[in-house]
């Protein structure tokens, strides 16, 4: 199997507070991160994808078209947002893990129309220290 990866950066904020819980709770489960005011990251993105190499191309998707997917569909939505405003997380607390798991669900699809392309995984990186993967792993 060939697999291939590329990289975007998407900035957005987000409040890690589930609702259910009270302040206390919320502040011992996700420490600073609870605050109702919400705090941003510059999320790093990677996209794997794999599928049968064209003959044609020497490819398994154009660069363009693997970029044009991911504008559409996850960083035009996302980039400068305030996640728990987004649909998506209706109901979800928008961790690293969760944003990584909505960001699959939206890419997943978008490859069946792409010359046998398919998404293996999708890693979110949240910091220099933490990065969050879903999906097949290579």
């Amino acid at each position: 199997m060939i697999a291939v990866s590329r990289r975007y950066q998407f900035a957005a904020a987000h409040v890690l507070r589930q609702p259910s819980l009270s302040d206390g709770d919320n502040e011992r489960i996700y420490g600073k991160c609870a605050n109702p005011r919400g705090h941003g990251h510059d999320y790093g993105l990677e996209v794997t994808i794999t599928g049968p190499v064209s003959p044609d191309t020497g490819r398994i998707i154009e660069p363009e078209r693997l970029d044009e997917i991911v504008r559409l569909r996850v960083l035009e939505r996302f980039d400068h947002s305030m996640l728990n405003e987004d649909p998506l997380f209706q109901g979800v607390v928008p961790t690293a893990e969760n944003i990584a798991t909505v960001v699959h669900e939206q890419l997943e699809g978008a490859f069946s129309s792409s010359g046998g392309a398919r998404l293996l995984h999708v890693r979110i990186v949240e910091t220099g220290r933490n990065h969050f993967d879903y999906g097949e792993m290579p």
